[in-house]
């Protein structure tokens, strides 16, 4: 209670325990990653793909070039071009130092990605090859996969064909090396099956059937489940128990177009998730016990074609099918060359010689005290500080009112009431009530109140008298307030939707007063029938 008199103490409101986030983990993770910007390509973005060391510069493929982005600006660093027709699957080598990619034509190049120079040309598909890569150890074979149905092996130092695969009976248009065996590697087909391919060996060593032409497939990061996107439809296979088929995730509403995972290593991000984009525009997050989406983002620019993430983690890039290139950078600082360079002197200010020795200054000498007797004293300025020997004297803090406080410090509780329901925040209405309460005027401040105001109380009431928290203090109030104006209620029609509200409110509290059969009351439900609230509820609302 407050005290009265010369010495007024505010009403605070009470502090409640702090409601739990509703945010999970990986949707706070996933949120952090804002717009930076959107790229406009000359055609659809049909590859992404991140060099796999730092800066994490990342290759683009968009009609007849191939455009490399700085990892750390994100603006264009390079622009390569050397093709005849539309180029496909421009992808780095492990060490990021060589770009791979295909062509409409079948040729493969492989360029230099500093200088953007032709290294090698690989010739011998016959038609489109859409998807090529180095593998993640290998530096110097790839594997490439056409429309022409088959897979080869490649010595790119010899620009020469090690061996051709033709098992696929349709247009070969995925592909992923095994993170656990550079020997490994797995494609995807139209033909609706994936192949895994020993390379050692030149042969198919596994071959899974799947409904649906194949977009995309890929190895989990260890090694032993492979992930494969065909129509909406996600498939998740244990390549190491004999093919079996684990999960089957349809999510999308569309074909899924790409699949990667998120770096399992990486300080400060949830565990390992496997990521999916899709012709609905949607990216789906799924975790790797059971599979449940865990988040999902929705890309408004168009159907999404191609995907990557950084190996940090911290840029999410997507390419749409309208030509649209979105980039999302989670870093909240930039990141600095150096920073632990020794401090120079400001500008203006001369290194005096002692510094330039290493030495220390001379410190200037101290200034003689002041006393009363000197002129000087006299002269001091109000930024003068005090010394030990003078008294302080603390001027008191003006406390500045909110208007529910000059009210109620005036007595005029009706007012401080209303006042207090303008600011329509349920803990401040609540902590003036309380007062009223212990000051003995809550009846007083319910009384006579004009329509506007009676309305605005029983719209707070229909929203808040049912939170356990308020419950105590509020349904009493509710039932005094329908008591003192069930005859005022007819002549005021704005009032009908409150009522209204309040009606299902408590009906919601009816159902669930008691389990079936155990003949208790309990909770709000309980002080609901011990307040009689809901007979005076149902009798009075017969004029709606």
């Amino acid at each position: 209670m407050a005290v009265i008199g010369t010495d007024y103490v505010p009403v605070r409101p009470k502090l409640y325990p702090k409601s739990r986030d509703s945010l999970t983990v990986d949707s706070k993770f996933w949120k952090s990653f804002k717009a930076q910007r959107t790229e406009q390509q000359i055609a659809a973005v049909s590859s992404i793909h991140f060099s796999p060391v730092s800066p994490y510069d990342f290759a683009v493929t968009s009609s007849t070039r191939v455009t490399i982005y700085n990892g750390k600006t994100r603006e264009v660093k390079k622009n390569i071009s050397r093709f005849s027709d539309v180029a496909y699957s421009g992808a780095y080598r492990g060490d990021g130092q060589l770009i791979v990619a295909g062509g409409e034509s079948g040729l493969i190049q492989v360029f230099d990605a500093t200088s953007r120079t032709v290294l090698r040309q690989l010739k011998g598909h016959k038609r489109a090859v859409h998807w090529v890569r180095y593998s993640l150890e290998d530096r110097l074979h790839v594997l490439s996969a056409g429309d022409d149905n088959s897979v080869r092996w490649w010595d790119v130092a010899s620009q020469t064909q090690l061996f051709k695969m033709e098992q696929h009976t349709d247009y070969v248009r995925c592909g992923a090396s095994s993170p656990s065996s550079e020997y490994t590697w797995a494609t995807g087909s139209y033909d609706h099956s994936v192949r895994l391919w020993d390379v050692r060996a030149a042969k198919c060593v596994l071959q899974l059937k799947q409904e649906t032409p194949l977009e995309d497939v890929i190895f989990f990061p260890s090694g032993g489940l492979v992930a494969t996107a065909g129509g909406n439809v996600v498939n998740i296979w244990d390549v190491v128990g004999g093919g079996k088929l684990l999960y089957s995730l349809a999510n999308h509403q569309k074909t899924v177009t790409k699949l990667c995972f998120t770096s399992p290593d990486i300080a400060g991000t949830p565990s390992p998730r496997l990521v999916s984009a899709s012709l609905d525009g949607h990216v789906r997050m799924f975790e790797l016990e059971k599979f449940k989406v865990t988040h999902a983002a929705k890309y408004s620019s168009g159907s999404i074609l191609s995907m990557d993430i950084s190996p940090a983690c911290t840029t999410l890039v997507v390419g749409m099918s309208n030509g649209a290139l979105a980039i999302r950078d989670r870093r909240k600082v930039a990141e600095l060359d150096d920073l632990s360079a020794p401090a120079l002197p400001a500008l203006g200010e001369a290194a005096t010689g002692t510094e330039l020795m290493g030495m220390e200054p001379l410190k200037p000498p101290p200034k003689k005290p002041l006393n009363p007797n000197s002129h000087r004293y006299f002269l001091r300025g109000r930024t003068e500080k005090a010394s030990e020997s003078d008294h302080f004297y603390a001027r008191e803090k003006k406390i500045n009112l909110t208007r529910y406080d000059v009210f109620l410090r005036k007595f005029r509780y009706r007012d401080a009431l209303t006042t207090a329901l303008r600011t329509s925040d349920p803990k401040v209405v609540v902590a003036v009530m309380e007062e009223l309460v212990a000051r003995k005027g809550l009846v007083r401040a319910l009384t006579n109140l004009d329509n506007m105001n009676l309305v605005s109380l029983m719209s707070f009431l229909a929203k808040q008298a049912m939170f356990p928290k308020y419950a105590r203090l509020l349904i009493p109030v509710t039932l005094r307030v329908l008591d003192m104006y069930e005859g005022t209620f007819r002549s005021i029609p704005a009032i009908n939707r409150p009522i209204a509200w309040l009606k299902e409110r408590v009906t919601q509290e009816e159902v669930s007063w008691t389990p079936a059969g155990s003949g208790k009351f309990g909770g709000i439900g309980g002080d609901l029938v011990q307040s009689g609230i809901c007979p005076k509820m149902f009798g009075l609302l017969y004029f709606q």
